[in-house]
């Protein structure tokens, strides 16, 4: 019996070992992600005070909701006062649902990585004063996304990539973007 109780807590104390070189060799690349967002923004109201990169849970941060399995699935960061640039670190936020940045001063292109959230429902970026064309991978989220809001970023020009105009809600007003309706 001691052997046994012996080999039982030398296997927890082993898979405990692996679990916690696992978490040191590959962190929270959605902790990454909202850090490398916060680092990248000016925050003059401390919207983002709580974001805290020692914490591995991102889900008791003020503006992040998550799902059960403690994915990040929102963001919401309307009105704070925010400026800078969006990275291509979100576009590790797998499980992300929803980005909502809009009325604030976010400068700069959208990133090509944001291509790769393939689960985004909605992505709300109006009222800011980014710039340039969209990257052509936005075309991967035409399966999942429904609501789309760039309105009022008046530097944002080009053709919105196809696919994206069966969006649900789209609105592009006061940019320099322009759509190919498909006949469908």
């Amino acid at each position: 019996m001691a052997m046994a109780s012996t080999f039982l807590l030398f296997t927890a104390t082993l898979i405990l070992s692996v679990e916690l070189l696992t978490a040191a060799e590959y962190p929270n690349l959605e902790v990454a992600a909202l850090s490398a967002l916060k680092n990248s923004l000016s925050d003059p109201d401390s919207a983002l005070k709580s974001w805290d990169p020692e914490l591995v849970d991102p889900c008791t941060w003020y503006h992040i909701t998550c799902n059960g399995q403690s994915h990040v699935t929102r963001v919401d960061l309307p009105g704070q006062n925010l400026s800078g640039n969006l990275v291509p670190e979100l576009g590790n936020l797998s499980q992300l649902q929803f980005l909502s940045l809009y009325d604030n001063n976010i400068q700069g292109s959208i990133p090509a990585e944001l291509g790769k959230l393939t689960n985004l429902i909605g992505l709300d970026l109006s009222g800011n004063n980014l710039s340039g064309s969209l990257p052509s991978s936005l075309e991967n989220l035409k399966a999942s996304l429904t609501f789309l809001f760039l309105n009022d970023n008046k530097l944002l020009s080009g053709t919105l990539p196809p696919g994206l105009d069966n969006v649900f809600v789209l609105n592009i007003s006061n940019t320099g973007l322009t759509m190919t309706l498909t006949s469908g």
